[in-house]
């Protein structure tokens, strides 16, 4: 449990836990720190992967399906004492709902609400372009990537640290290629809320598809910045209050 997920700040007695689940290449440095925002009606979990932080020295995931497997594998327990709800950012965008379709084909399991930030909707034509664009192997190049991103993504001086994030981006990336998902071979998926973050001044995501993968009502909100935009305070401050109400709102 420690090694995948970090949590900050306990609350046992949370009527409700919210999972995040970090963008490409990410840790959990940032979005486990919302433990702290949270009331304590909201306990927060953070999703570490393979090869990065302390899982530093395990290989990274090769597919989708293993990661989701390891993920529902260690979280199922928790993930049936009580309501959850997912957040997921960029890459964790994708990650969170191939989880979440996951636990609701093979356990009956649903969020009471999905947050998705930075992503495609996985049934737009935009997604299914992600699975065909080269990845590059060169550090230089992908490096000048993520640096499009947005400029509060903060790099280290350090080459073997900056090295290291750049490889872990590029091995998640690989990871989102290999996910499948296909809304004409399936109903409905989900009966729970979606909401959909974007920043302003990042790229146009098709996040409209999203009406067509829940029952459930669907939102947009758009904040000042880039793509990690989430990053700074004021927008941080809206997403912790926004998720606390909508949860808080939720039939739990």
């Amino acid at each position: 449990m420690e090694k995948l997920v970090a949590c900050v700040h306990k609350r046992p007695s949370a009527v409700c836990r919210l999972i995040c689940f970090p963008w490409a290449g990410g840790g959990t440095s940032q979005l486990a720190q919302w433990g702290e925002v949270f009331s304590d009606s909201v306990e927060v979990f953070c999703i570490r992967l393979p090869g990065r932080e302390t899982r530093l020295e395990e290989p990274f995931a090769k597919d989708m399906t293993s990661t989701v497997n390891e993920v529902t594998s260690v979280l199922l327990k928790e993930l049936k004492e009580k309501p959850f709800a997912f957040f997921g950012h960029g890459f964790g965008s994708y990650l969170s709902f191939a989880v979440a379709r996951h636990l609701k084909e093979k356990y009956g399991l649903e969020p009471v609400h999905l947050f998705m930030s930075g992503g495609h909707a996985p049934n737009s034509a935009a997604s299914l372009a992600l699975k065909s664009t080269p990845i590059s192997d060169g550090n230089d190049e992908v490096l000048a990537f993520l640096k499009t991103l947005g400029r509060t993504l903060q790099f280290p001086h350090d080459e073997d640290i900056r090295k290291q994030m750049v490889l872990a981006f590029r091995e998640d990336i690989r990871v989102l290629q290999t996910f499948s998902f296909e809304k004409a071979k399936m109903d409905i998926p989900f009966s729970c809320d979606i909401t959909c973050f974007r920043g302003s001044d990042d790229k146009i995501y098709d996040v409209q598809a999203w009406q067509e993968l829940t029952s459930g009502d669907t939102s947009f909100y758009e904040l000042p910045g880039g793509h990690f935009y989430l990053l700074e305070p004021s927008n941080e401050n809206f997403l912790t209050k926004h998720i606390t109400r909508c949860i808080e709102n939720a039939s739990l």
